[in-house]
C-alpha cells in the first residue's frame, strides 16, 4: 500500500515537473517571438516605412488634420523623387515655431509612448516635420503665374487637381514668385495653397525657403487611419509629364 502511494506521488511530481516545462517553454517561446517582432518592427521603422500623424489644414483635402500616414523610406536614398510626390522632411531651419516642453508623464506613461516610438506604432515626432507636395526638382524653373492663374515649371503650364482652392480663387498661388531650384534641393508647396506656410513663405529662412534633398525622410504612399480615410496616394504623374528636364545652366543656380 504505501509503494503504491510512493508511486503515485511520483507520477503526480512528474506530471507537475511536465507541466512547468510546458509552460515555462510557452513563455519562453512567447517572449522570443516578441523579442522577434519588435526587432523586425524597428528593422522596418528604421530603414523601410515609419508612420506620421497630419496636425494642419496645408495639405488639404489630400491629407486631412489627423490622418496617420505611412511613409517610404526607400525615398530618397535608393528610390529617386519625383515632381508630384508628397514627401515628409525635417525643418530646414525656421519653418516651424519652437514647440514647448512637453507636459510631465506619468513614468509608465512614457515608458509605453517609448515603446510605441520604438517600434514604429507612434510617432512623437510628427511635429518635427512637415509634409508638403515636390514642385520644383533641382534646376528646375518653377514661376507663378500665367495669365490663366497657372504655376510653370520649366516652362510648362500645370493642371493641379490636387489644388484646394477657397471660394472664388483660381490662382494657383495667391502670390507670384519665380524661383530656379538649386543644387541638391526641392521647391514644394502645400495643396491647400491659401493656407500653407511652404517654400513661398520661408525665402526669409536661412535656405531661402528650399528643402534639402537630404531633410526627406520619405515619400507619403497611404493613408492609413482612419479606416475611412484609407487610400494610396498617388503622385500625379500626368500634371508634370510634359515638363522637361532641368535646364543644365539653371541646375547650381541659387534662387530669382
Amino acid at each position: 500500500m504505501t509503494q503504491e502511494i510512493l508511486l503515485r506521488r511520483d507520477r503526480a511530481g512528474v506530471q507537475r515537473a511536465r507541466r512547468k516545462r510546458r509552460v515555462g517553454l510557452f513563455i519562453r517561446d512567447i517572449l522570443i517571438i516578441l523579442v522577434l517582432a519588435v526587432f523586425a518592427s524597428f528593422l522596418v521603422k528604421t530603414f523601410l516605412i515609419r508612420s506620421f500623424y497630419i496636425p494642419s489644414a496645408s495639405m488639404e483635402n489630400t491629407l486631412m488634420i489627423n490622418d496617420r500616414i505611412i511613409v517610404n523610406e526607400l525615398v530618397p536614398n535608393l528610390v529617386p523623387i519625383s515632381r508630384g510626390d508628397v514627401v515628409v522632411f525635417r525643418d530646414p531651419g525656421g519653418w516651424l515655431a519652437a514647440s514647448p516642453p512637453p507636459p510631465n508623464q506619468p513614468p509608465l506613461v512614457a515608458a509605453v509612448e517609448g515603446f510605441l516610438s520604438f517600434v514604429g506604432l507612434a510617432a512623437p515626432d510628427s511635429n518635427d516635420h512637415l509634409v508638403k507636395r515636390v514642385i520644383g526638382l533641382p534646376g528646375d524653373h518653377v514661376v507663378c503665374c500665367n495669365v490663366r492663374g497657372q504655376m510653370s515649371v520649366n516652362g510648362v503650364p500645370l493642371t493641379e487637381p490636387y489644388i484646394n482652392f477657397p471660394k472664388g480663387e483660381t490662382k494657383a498661388s495667391a502670390d507670384s514668385f519665380d524661383v530656379v531650384v538649386p543644387k541638391n534641393s526641392l521647391w514644394v508647396m502645400g495643396d491647400n495653397r491659401y493656407m500653407s506656410k511652404d517654400s513661398r513663405y520661408n525665402t526669409t529662412t536661412p535656405l531661402k525657403g528650399f528643402v534639402p534633398v537630404s531633410n526627406v525622410v520619405g515619400r507619403v504612399f497611404v493613408i492609413s487611419w482612419p479606416v475611412s480615410r484609407w487610400t494610396w496616394l498617388g503622385s500625379y504623374p500626368d500634371v508634370f509629364d510634359l515638363v522637361p528636364p532641368a535646364a543644365k545652366n539653371e541646375t547650381t543656380s541659387s534662387g530669382k
